[in-house]
């Protein structure tokens, strides 16, 4: 027997693939993770999401034909109305992949397909961060940055389903190039990935630092953990090329908050998750520095809360959301 409010959120990323078992009181009831294998194709993967959420199901207790829906956070611009992947270049440079009809022929249910991002905003919207507010934007720094717009209670899609590329913002006309191929993106300058590229380039040049690097040819792993915990520890070189990034990222948030004037905007990911109030302490001084409007209720500028489970958690929402109120 089909429940209407049990659904299954997938988080579909380049590494890994983490399905969630959800119920109408947004309770997790099973879960289950494996890695996505992107470059064996996307059939071979679309099996890997079905069995992940054939895991989760059997953690629950549950099978498919207790689920009403399956919904699925993947790294891509989406035409929501046909669950196509658009252009992921994550997962191997999947193009115009019909994703939520192919994966539904394999699991007899329907699939719903959303940006990852957009679903990680929905989640802290819905569930954690966000709750109680109507305008918010979730800001979500890792191998790139990414942005979820929630206006008066909706997510905010655009016609061309491409709001929230925040991450192209350009703060440092000139700069490093990004991976769209543009100049000064504050993805260029402000992500994980672009600290990492500093750091690596600082050390290359001979510069001190606290760094817990290897012996040997064992290349440095840059992780979240390691970064945050040198600059806990006080490096100089990490403290520096961290306050730069903070600088960008206070200029983006005001950006932000002076185009769309939001009651809040949550930052996730795995720096944020490490380094918490330290991080966002100064990006908050930097964007309050640059608001037009400086009086007034303050903008919120906070972390999120869900942690690993904010991508699934909100395609679940999303996938809820959508079988009360269809596309279209």
């Amino acid at each position: 027997m089909t429940h209407r409010g049990l659904v299954v959120g997938v988080d579909l990323g380049g590494t890994k693939i983490l399905a969630a078992v959800v119920d109408q009181d947004a309770r997790i009831l099973g879960r289950a993770k494996r890695r996505t294998r992107p470059e064996l194709g996307p059939a071979h993967v679309i099996d890997r999401i079905a069995q992940t959420v054939t895991d989760a199901l059997s953690a629950a207790g549950l099978s498919l034909d207790q689920i009403a829906a399956v919904g699925v956070g993947a790294p891509s611009p989406i035409d929501s109305d046909g669950g196509v992947v658009i252009h992921a270049p994550n997962l191997a440079g999947w193009r115009d992949l019909p994703l939520g009809r192919l994966l539904g022929d394999v699991l007899g249910k329907p699939v719903l397909v959303e940006n990852d991002v957009n679903a990680g905003t929905l989640g802290e919207f819905t569930l954690g961060a966000g709750r109680g507010s109507q305008d918010m934007m979730g800001v979500f720094l890792g191998t790139g940055i990414g942005g979820g717009i929630i206006l008066g209670g909706r997510l905010r899609a655009g016609p061309r389903n491409a709001a929230g590329e925040i991450g192209h913002m350009v703060v440092a006309a000139g700069g490093p190039y990004c991976g769209c191929g543009r100049q000064g993106c504050v993805e260029a300058v402000a992500s994980r990935t672009a600290i990492e590229r500093d750091l690596r380039a600082a050390i290359a040049a001979g510069r001190k630092n606290l760094l817990p690097l290897p012996r040997g040819t064992r290349p440095v792993q840059f992780t979240s953990t390691v970064v945050s915990r040198a600059f806990a520890d006080g490096c100089p070189l990490t403290r520096e090329i961290i306050g730069r990034a903070q600088w960008y990222l206070g200029l983006h948030a005001a950006s932000i908050i002076n185009l769309l004037d939001p009651q809040m905007l949550v930052y996730g990911g795995g720096l944020v998750h490490s380094m918490g109030e330290e991080l966002l302490a100064p990006i908050r001084s930097v964007a309050h520095q640059h608001l037009i409007r400086q009086d007034g209720p303050p903008v919120d500028i906070v972390a999120a809360q869900l942690g690993d489970d904010a991508g699934a958690l909100g395609a679940a929402v999303f996938a809820q959301q959508s079988l009360v109120e269809p596309a279209g």
